[in-house]
């Protein structure tokens, strides 16, 4: 168990519903000066509700909170902020045309009355005694995502925050970049600062945190100190209430001939990219978000047209093969963004099946309904989607279910070709893990390209992987070669082979 000394916040019977769907039950939960508290929980457990209560952004139900022991409200981020409460969130809020030291005193009281090398001092003094060196007349938009971490790091410690929330921090960061906020973090524990550490990285937590907390159906069911904790697997039992495993069973598959065939593409970003994906393997693409990952996708895709270099698919090339798709042996994408390019929101389950499926259920003018409704809920059974209600809208479903109803409608089409972007990011370790297993089991019939942030996921379900560096293909190599694998960091910030 967790002493309750130190306490620097306490929440107290923290309860948040939103209709019947209660996201926090009576949550107690203390967070101490100088430790890192990371927060567990599958999708859909709690965390960002709990999170976005403690920053301000929502208020509870029912319950309090006490900082330093005075029972505080935030009706708003600012008065979080105003106590010492700050969060970094995945997505960065930094306006990139501005110096390092122009954002971090962007909007804060007193900023208008310091000159540029006032201002450039006191960040370089800020970073230096946080470890987080920075240059403070840099540019952030030639900065690296880890680098403008840093900077959304140092906005909440100019303003004097006490405590500090990170949401899957490490979503955008390289291996190095991940081991430099790592440090950063000790470091700033050491100095007394609290921590709140979200991830679905389990390495990460055993690797970063002094305590943990498991959130389970809106309720903390279990807290531990780090060093109770045995393994990964027995953070992940914790999570989901049973014995998990993270890894995966590969069958041997026969590889066959190409399923796509990339030659020498260049232009929107892309330069001189070539690979190809042979039918019954994984080929896992690796890098840091923006070097080129998203252009190659749409590319292939079809939501934007190559500039130079050739594109083969299913043996077509890729004018031919857009123009003339088929509904099954095609390509099946399924893209990063779940709740808006995968589906749409406010429709129902069936007619979300629809979207990429539509042209099997036609005759004539006519849409066979009552087919439309026994397959979709064939794959919504199938596929586990909770809940199973056909006329649920999709903005009702969690991440993980979400995703799942788009492998299912997906994998209903009979892909010879899937292209699998980011596909179990932000997802609980009991969900990705069902999401590999498909991914696998695709194997047989389909050549899959899988791009990922995640290097655990790359190396336990590719074949081969692709690393790739400012549109480049930096190197590529069979998944058993451990030389490569222990470099790809490495290659990942552009270092060559």
């Amino acid at each position: 168990m967790i002493e309750p000394a130190e306490t620097v916040i306490a929440l107290e019977g923290i309860s948040k519903s939103f209709g019947k769907v209660h996201a926090n039950r009576d949550i107690c939960l203390s967070i101490r000066k100088g430790k890192v508290k990371a927060l567990l929980g599958e999708n859909g457990a709690g965390k960002s509700t709990l999170m976005s209560i403690l920053a301000g952004r929502l208020q509870p139900d029912s319950g309090s909170i006490r900082v330093d022991g005075v029972l505080q409200r935030f009706p708003s981020a600012k008065e979080a902020i105003d106590a010492g409460i700050g969060m970094v969130y995945q997505h960065f809020k930094l306006v990139e045309s501005m110096t390092v030291a122009e954002n971090v005193f962007l909007g804060q009281e007193g900023g208008r009355f310091l000159n540029p090398p006032a201002m450039a001092a006191k960040v370089r003094e800020l970073a230096i005694s946080h470890g987080l060196e920075i240059d403070p007349s840099a540019t952030v938009a030639d900065l690296s995502m880890g680098e403008k971490q840093r900077v959304e790091i140092l906005k909440l410690l100019q303003r004097r925050s006490r405590i500090l929330i990170f949401d899957e921090p490490t979503a955008v960061l390289t291996p190095q970049e991940g081991d430099q906020l790592f440090k950063a973090l000790s470091h700033m524990a050491a100095q007394g600062k609290s921590i709140v550490f979200i991830s679905h990285k389990l390495g990460e937590v055993m690797r970063v945190a002094d305590e943990v907390a498991i959130l389970r159906k809106g309720e903390i069911v279990e807290e531990k100190r780090i060093d109770e904790v045995a393994s990964q697997d027995d953070l992940a039992r914790m999570m989901v209430g049973k014995e998990t495993f993270l890894t995966v069973v590969k069958e041997a598959v026969v590889v066959t001939k190409p399923v796509l065939e990339v030659r020498d593409l260049s232009g929107n970003g892309l330069k001189g990219v070539s690979l190809t994906v042979r039918r019954g393997e994984i080929v896992g693409i690796v890098g840091v978000a923006g070097n080129g990952q998203k252009p190659l996708v749409e590319t292939i895709c079809g939501l934007q047209a190559p500039e130079r270099g050739e594109i083969t698919i299913l043996g077509k090339p890729w004018k031919t093969f857009f123009s003339q798709r088929k509904l099954s042996e095609t390509l099946s994408y399924i893209p990063e963004d779940r709740i808006g390019l995968a589906t749409c929101p406010s429709m129902n389950l069936s007619d979300n099946f629809l979207l990429t499926t539509r042209k099997g259920f036609r005759k004539g003018p006519w849409l066979r309904r009552k087919r439309v409704e026994t397959e979709s809920r064939s794959v919504v059974d199938r596929f586990s989607v909770l809940p199973g209600h056909l006329s649920s809208q999709a903005r009702h479903l969690s991440g993980g279910n979400l995703q799942k109803l788009v492998l299912g409608r997906e994998f209903f089409r009979k892909p010879g070709l899937i292209v699998a972007e980011q596909p179990t990011q932000g997802l609980d370790i009991a969900t990705a893990k069902d999401i590999w297993g498909h991914l696998v089991g695709a194997r047989e019939s389909a050549g899959i390209l899988l791009i990922t942030g995640d290097l655990n996921e790359a190396f336990s379900l590719s074949d081969r992987v692709v690393v790739m560096f400012e549109g480049k293909i930096v190197d590529s190599f069979d998944v058993t070669d451990t030389e490569k694998r222990s470099r790809v960091g490495l290659m990942m910030a552009g270092a060559s082979t």
